[in-house]
C-alpha cells in the first residue's frame, strides 16, 4: 500500500511504498503533475532512489546547495548524460537544458571537438603539477580577449579566483575594506558570505555560521545599482577602501543588469579614492561578449575574475589585471597563492578549444537572437495568462522574475512570487525543459540551442502558464 505525500505549493506528489517508510533507500515511484487537467507526468523513480541514498553519504545528498531543489520543493533529478542542448536523467527523461552546467557550456554539452582534444591530451597525462605549454596558450587567449587583463593566474574555481583577487587587492593597496553588493555572489570564502546570492539566496540562509566576525568586519555592502549608497560608504570610510567588487551583470540573484552609467560611476569613484575596481566575470566572462561584460559595456576594471567558460566544462578559475598589480603575486611578488591542480592540462585544453569556437564570427549575434526570442516568448506568454512577470537578457544570459518589476537589485528580486515560480518550474520540467531550480539564478543558452528548441520551450511555457 502506498502513502501519498504532497509538497505544498509545488504540485508535486510522491507515491511512497510502505517498505520505503521502513527503509529510506527504497522509494518506488515519483510522478510530477500540475493538476488534474494535465496528463503529463514525469517518472523519477531512479532519481529518487539515488538521492535518498546520497543523503546518507553527502550533506543534503548533493555537493552544491542550489542543486538540492530546496526552493522549488521535491528532490533533484540525477543526470546520466548531456549532449548539445539536451540532458538526460537516469530515468531516461530528456530535457532542453537552460542551465548549461551553470554557464560553462556555451558551445553546448560534450562538444565533439572539445572531447577529441581532451582525448589526445589525456594520452599525455591528466595532471603534471608542473608548467605545461597549454597554460601559455590559454593565457595568451585570455589576455588578448579581456581588456583589463595584462597578466593572469589560473586557479581551480571561481571561489578560489575571488579569494585570490581579494587578497591581492588588499596587498596592493595596503587597505582592508571592500564594498560588495547585496545579492552578488563571489564564492563561499568567509569575507564574501555577507548578503550573498546564489545558493545562499536560494535557501534563504542568514550569513553563514562558522564565519567569524573578524572575517567580514571589513566587508561593506550596498544595494546593486544604488549610486548614493556607494557614495556614502566611501564618505564614511575615507582612505580605507581597498576595492569594490561586483558582478557587472548580476546572475546569482537572478538576471539583473546595471543601470545606465552605474559601472562608469563605480570606475570614477574608485579612481578618485585610489581604490581598485574588480569585476567578477566568472559568469559573464566570454558570455556577454568575447571580452566579457567589460567589453560589452566599455568599462575597464583594474582586476577581473574568470571561470566557467574558460575551462570548457572542467574545473577552472582565473584572476588577472594590470601588470603592476599582478606582479605582486608569488613567486613574482610577496602575495602568496598556490594550487596543486592549477593550470592542469585537461582544463587548459577544454578552455582553449571552447574559446576557439566562440571567437568565430556570428557567435554572439546568434546567442543574442535566440535568447531574445526565448525571453520575449516566455514573458509574453506569462503576461497573456495573467501573471506578473518581467525578464531580460544580454547575449546568451537571461532571467525572468515572477513580479511586475522592474528589478534593479536583490530587494526587488525578492518581491517575486517564489511559490508560483516553483509551480512553473515543475510544470516546465514535466514538459521536458530544465531551468535553474531557483528564482534567484540566471539562465544560459548555447550555440547548440536551435530555433526549434526555443519554439518548443515557449510552447511549453504557454501551456504551463495557463495551468498554474
Amino acid at each position: 500500500m502506498a502513502a501519498a505525500t504532497a509538497i505544498s505549493g509545488v504540485g508535486l506528489t510522491l507515491g511512497i511504498s510502505t517498505s520505503a517508510v521502513r527503509s529510506r533507500t527504497s522509494l518506488v515511484t515519483m510522478a510530477v503533475s500540475l493538476d488534474e487537467k494535465t496528463n503529463k507526468s514525469l517518472t523519477l523513480t531512479k532519481s529518487q532512489e539515488a538521492i535518498t541514498a546520497a543523503k546518507e553519504l553527502m550533506p543534503g545528498g548533493v555537493n552544491s546547495p542550489v542543486r538540492a531543489f530546496k526552493s522549488v520543493g521535491g528532490q533533484p533529478i540525477v543526470i546520466d548524460s548531456v549532449k548539445g542542448s539536451r540532458m538526460t536523467d537516469i530515468d531516461g527523461n530528456e530535457y532542453i537544458d537552460y542551465v548549461g552546467s551553470w554557464g560553462p557550456a556555451i558551445i553546448g554539452h560534450a562538444d565533439d571537438q572539445v572531447l577529441a582534444a581532451l582525448s589526445e591530451t589525456m594520452k599525455k597525462g591528466t595532471s603534471f603539477g608542473a608548467p605545461c605549454l597549454l597554460e601559455n596558450s590559454l593565457a595568451k587567449m585570455v589576455i588578448s580577449a579581456v581588456p583589463s587583463i595584462e597578466m593572469v593566474r589560473f586557479v581551480n574555481s571561481g571561489t578560489e579566483a575571488c579569494m585570490g583577487v581579494l587578497r591581492l587587492a588588499r596587498a596592493y593597496t595596503g587597505k582592508e575594506k571592500i564594498i560588495k553588493f547585496e545579492g552578488c555572489y563571489h564564492g563561499h570564502a568567509d569575507p564574501f558570505l555577507v548578503k550573498a546570492g546564489s545558493g545562499v539566496a536560494t535557501l534563504g540562509l542568514p550569513d553563514s555560521p562558522g564565519v567569524p566576525k573578524a572575517a567580514t568586519y571589513e566587508t561593506l555592502t550596498a544595494p546593486f545599482n544604488d549610486f548614493s549608497a556607494v557614495e556614502k560608504l566611501f564618505e564614511d570610510n575615507k582612505g580605507e577602501m581597498a576595492a569594490v567588487i561586483l558582478e557587472p551583470v548580476v546572475g546569482n540573484s537572478g538576471f539583473i543588469p546595471p543601470k545606465s552609467d552605474f559601472l562608469s560611476f563605480l570606475r570614477k569613484i574608485t579612481k578618485e579614492n585610489n581604490s581598485l575596481l574588480i569585476f567578477d566575470e566568472v559568469m559573464t566572462g566570454f558570455r556577454l561578449a568575447y571580452g566579457g561584460a567589460q567589453e560589452y559595456f566599455g568599462i575597464t576594471p583594474d582586476l577581473t575574475t574568470l571561470g566557467k567558460i574558460i575551462g570548457g566544462g572542467l574545473p577552472v578559475g582565473a584572476y588577472g589585471g594590470r601588470r603592476d598589480i599582478m606582479e605582486m603575486v608569488a613567486p613574482a611578488g610577496p602575495m602568496y597563492q598556490a594550487g596543486t591542480l592549477s593550470g592542469n592540462p585537461l582544463a587548459m585544453t577544454a578552455g582553449i578549444e571552447t574559446l576557439k569556437r566562440i571567437k568565430e564570427a556570428g557567435t554572439y549575434e546568434y546567442l543574442d537572437k535566440i535568447t531574445g526570442e526565448l525571453v520575449r516568448g516566455i514573458v509574453e506568454a506569462g503576461k497573456k495568462a495573467g501573471h506578473g512577470i518581467c525578464g531580460g537578457h544580454i547575449s546568451g544570459m537571461f532571467g525572468f522574475f515572477f513580479t511586475e518589476g522592474p528589478v534593479y537589485n536583490f530587494a526587488d528580486a525578492k518581491k517575486s512570487d517564489t511559490a508560483k515560480f516553483a509551480k512553473f518550474y515543475w510544470g516546465m520540467l514535466a514538459e521536458g525543459v530544465y531551468l535553474a531550480p531557483s528564482q534567484f539564478e540566471a539562465g544560459f543558452t548555447s550555440l547548440a540551442h536551435s530555433h526549434d528548441d526555443i519554439e518548443k520551450t515557449i510552447a511549453a511555457a504557454e501551456k504551463v502558464f495557463r495551468e498554474i
